[in-house]
């Protein structure tokens, strides 16, 4: 994405010499658009325009530089100043740049040199920050209200409601449903339709870390606090400050880690691995599970005080069997966006594929039937997705000491169903299981397990 507008540059200089020559040598990048002023009052006549970037003279004839500086960084604070000025009094530069001036440079003979090259820095930033703004947009479009969880179903029109509900406040929320129900889109969801939308959202899937590596995860490290921490970390709380925190399968958390959790949670600072510092954040937390939280403090698997500290407002996702012709609205929704982006001309559903997606459980919820959907679409020879078009698998196999099925057969059933759980990660279903990542990856190439 290349941004189109021009740079606009103010250059504030009395000295009509000095000041057309960094004009001329400014505009020599055609998309930037220079003006000049000689006066203080000049500039901020003209401040409306609001300017990506200002050179400032320090000694003006109707304003010294720091109260030209006040009055630029109080009503344009994300426009950067540079201060050129033949002031080579040290205190005055540290003066400038404590009030917020970008840089302060003397006049020379490299002066020019050093303009050109801060303020191609600063242009390469501000196109940044615009970009970051206009996909931050399209994300927050994305996920507004009945666009993230797709449904008709009176139980989705009630997620959409109590969505709409948390965006409006800070509260914590606790997603829970089946794997592949779409709790992460339900967090996004709310992210995005809140006011802190602009800020970073960060998710982390408990599930998928190795228990050594959580706490540093979650929490970040000093440089030599364990062997290969080679380098400061900033952990996951951190990285989220002022946006919002989703930590999915929260279930997974070992019990030790729990109570770190909710210390820092309730005293909202962090102290890193290896560290002595407590750092102050603040976060939007939304947690998810697919088991149920209540039966795992019953258990003795999770904390009863951290349990009640994450519950805020809960939001049930049902399963896509529970949801009527949802089944079909989003089957539909899925072939249109994979041909539109895959080049394909539009699929629709055959009478007896709609059949076949209304009779299908789904175990594999959402994500099973997107990924059923998209590969009809691929394998369908015309324009229409028949029913045997459709790669639906039976139901979940059962395991266990009733079953006719031999060891190698319940292996297989037991690795497929951890695998479908935790969404095709192979690394957190070896660490799950305690066996090779090797085994796992051998058997999906032998075609005894497939990921979805």
């Amino acid at each position: 994405m290349t941004s189109t507008l021009p740079f606009k540059i103010f250059v504030i200089e009395d000295n009509e010499w000095y000041g057309e020559l960094l004009v001329y040598r400014l505009s020599q990048n055609p998309n930037h658009s220079v003006q000049r002023f000689a006066t203080a009052r000049a500039c901020l006549d003209h401040l409306d325009e609001k300017p990506d970037f200002i050179t400032l003279d320090y000694s003006l004839p109707d304003a010294k530089g720091e109260q030209l500086l006040r009055q630029i960084r109080e009503r344009l604070p994300g426009t950067e100043v540079l201060v050129v000025s033949g002031q080579e009094d040290v205190g005055t530069a540290v003066s400038m740049l404590r009030q917020g001036a970008y840089d302060y440079l003397v006049k020379d003979e490299n002066t020019l040199d050093r303009l050109w090259n801060i303020v191609g820095k600063v242009e390469q930033q501000a196109r940044l920050r615009r970009e970051n703004s206009q996909l931050r947009q399209q994300i927050g479009a994305r996920y507004g209200a009945g666009q993230a969880i797709l449904g008709e179903h009176a139980s989705i029109q009630q997620v959409h409601s109590l969505i709409a509900k948390a965006a409006r406040t800070t509260i914590t929320v606790s997603v829970s449903g089946e794997t592949g129900t779409g709790k992460e889109l339900v967090a996004k969801a709310i992210h995005f339709q809140s006011s802190r939308a602009a800020q970073p959202f960060v998710a982390v899937n408990m599930a998928a870390i190795p228990r050594e590596l959580v706490e540093s995860e979650l929490f970040g490290h000093e440089k030599g606090a364990f062997t290969g921490a080679v380098a400061r970390r900033v952990g996951r709380l951190e990285e989220a400050n002022g946006g919002t925190l989703f930590l999915d399968e929260i279930a997974d958390l070992d019990l030790s880690l729990q109570a770190k959790l909710l210390r820092v949670l309730q005293e909202r600072e962090v102290t890193r691995v290896g560290g002595n510092q407590a750092v102050s954040f603040d976060v939007r937390l939304i947690v998810a599970t697919h088991r149920d939280l209540l039966a795992e403090v019953q258990a003795g698997r999770f904390r009863e005080d951290l349990y009640y500290r994450l519950l805020g407002l809960p939001i049930a996702l049902p399963p896509l069997r529970q949801r009527g012709n949802d089944v079909l609205l989003l089957a539909e929704e899925f072939v249109r966006d994979f041909c539109a982006q895959n080049n394909l001309p539009p699929r629709l559903l055959a009478d007896d594929a709609r059949e076949r997606l209304k009779g299908h459980p789904f175990p594999g919820n959402v994500r099973e039937l997107k990924a059923v959907v998209e590969l009809a679409a691929v394998l369908a020879d015309g324009e229409l997705i028949n029913g045997d078009d459709l790669p639906l698998r039976a139901g979940r196999t059962t395991v266990g000491p009733g079953s006719q099925l031999s060891l190698r057969e319940q292996t297989t059933a037991i690795v497929q169903s951890c695998l479908d759980e935790m969404e095709g990660d192979v690394l957190a279903v070896a660490a799950r299981l305690r066996i090779g990542k090797s085994t796992i990856y051998r058997m999906i190439q032998q075609r005894e397990l497939h990921i979805s």
